[in-house]
């Protein structure tokens, strides 16, 4: 008897095996090769996938808000009332922003370490000394001892009121970085 199989093509061990289809060889970076990971999932696919639902959400949330259409008008920015400034200066006199009610004020928080502020009191004075609108300048010091307020003030010059700064004011008037100033209309 002859020990091969009957068509003769293939060996005695390979008899009742089953074998995988050959695709021909796996180029790297081809699909076959790299695209397809453990489980038989695409992972480029899934984040694709995700990225799409978190780019759905995003535009139904923005689209679904609420908020009016139409840009505020320049008589709306102006009638909002700016934040309360409550205080005593550094010269321990009470300070009150509605006491100023229909005065230009420019409100500038500053601290005398920080460069830029250090670097723009000059100009501050120059605006205080000399602007055409007769704008009042405010300062408020950013926690920092009065003592030391007071002694930049005498050696870089200015001759306005210089706000204490208490823990809620910052955040009440929204400041994120030193210096920074508001200029507006106060409305008490």
């Amino acid at each position: 008897m002859n020990d091969t199989a009957p068509h003769g093509d293939s060996d005695a061990t390979d008899a009742g095996q089953t074998h995988p289809v050959d695709e021909g060889p796996a180029v790297e970076g081809s699909a076959s090769a790299s695209a397809v990971g453990a489980g038989g999932r695409n992972p480029v696919l899934i984040v694709v996938a995700v990225v799409a639902v978190v780019l759905v959400a995003l535009v139904a949330l923005l689209a679904t808000a609420g908020g009016s259409d139409e840009p505020d008008t320049a008589d709306e920015v102006v009638a909002d009332k700016a934040p309360p400034l409550v205080g005593e200066t550094i010269a321990g006199e009470p300070f009150d922003l509605a006491d100023y009610e229909g005065d230009w004020v420019v409100v500038n928080f500053f601290a005398t370490w920080c460069p830029p502020c250090v670097a723009e009191h000059p100009e501050l004075i120059a605006f205080s000394d000399s602007n055409p609108f007769g704008a009042k300048v405010v300062s408020v010091a950013f926690d920092e001892p009065a003592a030391e307020v007071a002694a930049f003030f005498e050696e870089h010059g200015g001759d306005w009121p210089v706000v204490a700064q208490s823990d809620q004011t910052p955040l009440d008037w929204s400041v994120i970085a030193l210096p920074e100033t508001f200029p507006g209309l106060t409305r008490g």
